[in-house]
């Protein structure tokens, strides 16, 4: 019965990206009282590389203090745009186009059928947009995410650059994804999303709208 269930050998994309996404949340009690279903869906998943990094992760969250997770968590993507997971930033910036940007998104959730909690985030925010590629729509949520791709790969190496254990949740999220990771920031910026996004008709991803120096 096991090998009809499974017809093949690699990961579910969507246990990856809905682990992903509470790995991206803010470590509170809730998030924390999850890590043995994180493992434990983890552990039904091939031990490949993005697995392992998340597993790798899961395994901080248990063993780090957690009101040092909490001042990190809020040291690295609130007080600092470099690391920042609302994915609009790293193409429109702070401009009225990205309000445009934001407005599709919301299109998007809602032309899927699929009640999505924003819980006061932005639609954009990544851990928002992993859960809809989890939940309720893969094939949308993935065209997004390659769409998006130069963004992933910067966030992961400004978080590498810092020595933050959350890199290793970006890289499990960008394995997800087609072609090799960038080695540097360089190569990310000259990436293309190969997938037109024509369920939000978002414009082709433009490095001079990247903030050179953010902060």
């Amino acid at each position: 019965m096991r090998s009809l269930r499974r017809r093949h050998t690699g990961p579910d994309d969507r246990v990856i990206h809905q682990v992903a996404s509470w790995c991206l949340g803010y470590p509170d009690d809730v998030l924390l009282g999850r890590l043995d279903l994180l493992r434990d869906a983890l552990d039904e998943q091939p031990p490949v590389r993005q697995v392992t990094l998340l597993r790798g992760f899961v395994d901080h969250l248990d063993t780090a203090d957690p009101d040092g997770l909490r001042r990190d968590y809020i040291d690295v993507f609130d007080l600092s745009r470099k690391h920042t997971l609302y994915l609009s930033y790293w193409t429109d910036g702070d401009t009225r186009r990205r309000g445009a940007t934001l407005g599709e998104f919301k299109q998007l959730y809602r032309d899927s059928g699929f009640l999505v909690d924003l819980g006061g985030e932005l639609p954009d925010h990544l851990p928002i947009v992993l859960e809809f590629s989890a939940r309720a729509d893969p094939r949308r949520g993935r065209e997004v995410l390659e769409k998006y791709r130069p963004a992933l790969e910067l966030i992961r190496l400004a978080l590498a650059e810092r020595g933050s254990h959350h890199a290793d949740v970006l890289a499990a999220v960008c394995a997800t994804l087609p072609g090799p990771a960038p080695a540097d920031r360089e190569s990310a910026m000259a990436l293309r999303a190969p997938i037109p996004m024509e369920s939000v008709g978002l414009e082709p991803f433009d490095p001079r709208l990247l903030p050179i120096n953010p902060t």
